[in-house]
C-alpha cells in the first residue's frame, strides 16, 4: 500500500513538474515576442526631462499620437493604422515611464505636454494635431491648453480626465489586485491573460466580455491584441503606476483656454465612464464637436473602424483649410 501511494505521488510530482515546464515555455516564448517586437521601430532623443522613445510611420501631414495606459510607441501606432492607411503621418511618442522613455521627479500631465513641443523642435514640425486615448487624453488637453500656437487640432478619444460630479472610478476587490501585482509582474499578467481573460477584458480594458464574444473574429483579434502588447508590462511599469494616480483621480483643467478645434469621442457602456468627460470637454470647448457610441466598451470594440473615419474626417478638414 505504501508502496502505491509513494508510486502515485510520483506520478503527480512528475506531471507537476512536466505541466510547470510547458507553462513556463510558453511565457517565455511570449515574454520573447513582446521584448522583440517593441525593441526595433522606434528611437531615442532627448527632451528636458531626459531621454523619450518614439516612432514615425506613414506619409502626409503629421500627427501626434499619445497612448492610453498600457501603451508605448507601439500602442501609438497599432491604434492608428487605420489614420497612416488613410493617408496620415503619424509620429507615436512613449509617456513617462513607458518602455525607453525616462521616468523624471515630476511626470504630470503638464510636463508629458511640455515634453511633446520638445519632440516637435526635434522633428522639425511647427504645428500639428494632437491624438489622446484614454489617460493620454489629459497630456493632450495639457498640450492644446499650454501651447495653443503648436496645437492645430485636438482629439481626445474615451478620455480619463475630470467631468465634474461624477466620482472616480474604483476598482473593485479583483480589480484593485490586478492593479497592484499584475501589473508589476510580467508573468502574473500573462497568467491573467491566459486563465481568466474575460476578467482581465472587464477589469484591463474595461469592456463588457460578452461584447468581445460576440464580435467578429477580426475585432476579436484586435482586442487579444491590445491586452497582448501590454506585455512587457514590466517595461511600463513606472508608466502604469503613473497613470493610475492621474487617471485614478484626474484634476480639472483649464479647458476654457482651448482654441484648436476639437473632437471628443467615447462610448456610453465604457467600464472607466469616459463619456462624461467626453461631455464635459465638449460643453467647454468653444466649438468642440462630441462623437458618441452606445456600445463598444473602452476599446470601442465594433466601431474601430467608424471611430477613426470620424477621426480621419475631422483631421482632413482641420490640415486641409
Amino acid at each position: 500500500m505504501h508502496r502505491r501511494r509513494f508510486l502515485w505521488t510520483g506520478i503527480a510530482a512528475a506531471g507537476s513538474l512536466v505541466v510547470g515546464a510547458a507553462v513556463y515555455r510558453a511565457f517565455a516564448a511570449e515574454i520573447a515576442r513582446a521584448r522583440a517586437r517593441i525593441g526595433t521601430g522606434s528611437q531615442v532623443f532627448q527632451t528636458r526631462f531626459g531621454p523619450m522613445e518614439y516612432a514615425v510611420a506613414g506619409d502626409g501631414p503629421p500627427a501626434i499620437m499619445i497612448h492610453g495606459t498600457g501603451g508605448g510607441f507601439d500602442q501609438g501606432l497599432a491604434f492608428s493604422s487605420r489614420l497612416i492607411a488613410a493617408g496620415h503621418q503619424i509620429v507615436a511618442p512613449s509617456r513617462f515611464g513607458y518602455l525607453r522613455s525616462e521616468f523624471p521627479d515630476d511626470p504630470s500631465s503638464e510636463h508629458q505636454a511640455d515634453a511633446i513641443v520638445d519632440l516637435m523642435d526635434h522633428l522639425g514640425i511647427a504645428h500639428t494635431p494632437i491624438i489622446g486615448g484614454s489617460a493620454g487624453a489629459l497630456s493632450a488637453l495639457q498640450f492644446a491648453i499650454r501651447h495653443p500656437e503648436r496645437c492645430s487640432a485636438l482629439v481626445v478619444i474615451v478620455p480619463a480626465a475630470f467631468a465634474p460630479d461624477r466620482p472616480p472610478p474604483r476598482p473593485n476587490a479583483l480589480g484593485a489586485a490586478i492593479m497592484e501585482y499584475g501589473l508589476k509582474s510580467d508573468f502574473l499578467f500573462w497568467a491573467g491573460m491566459s486563465w481568466a481573460e474575460d476578467t482581465m477584458f472587464g477589469t484591463i480594458l474595461a469592456t463588457d466580455p460578452a461584447l468581445v464574444r460576440q464580435a467578429t473574429s477580426e475585432e476579436q483579434e484586435r482586442v487579444r491584441a491590445i491586452m497582448h502588447d501590454i506585455l512587457p508590462v514590466s517595461a511600463r511599469a513606472d508608466g502604469l503606476l503613473n497613470d493610475a494616480r492621474l487617471a485614478g483621480t484626474p484634476k480639472p483643467m483649464e479647458l476654457e483656454a482651448i482654441k484648436a478645434p476639437t473632437l471628443a469621442i467615447s462610448l456610453e457602456d465604457d467600464r472607466f465612464e469616459t463619456l462624461a468627460a467626453a461631455r464635459h470637454i465638449a460643453r467647454t470647448v468653444t466649438g468642440a464637436k462630441l462623437v458618441t457610441y452606445q456600445t463598444g466598451g473602452h476599446v470601442f470594440v465594433g466601431r474601430d473602424k467608424e471611430l477613426f473615419q470620424e477621426v480621419d474626417t475631422f483631421l482632413s478638414g482641420v490640415q486641409g483649410s
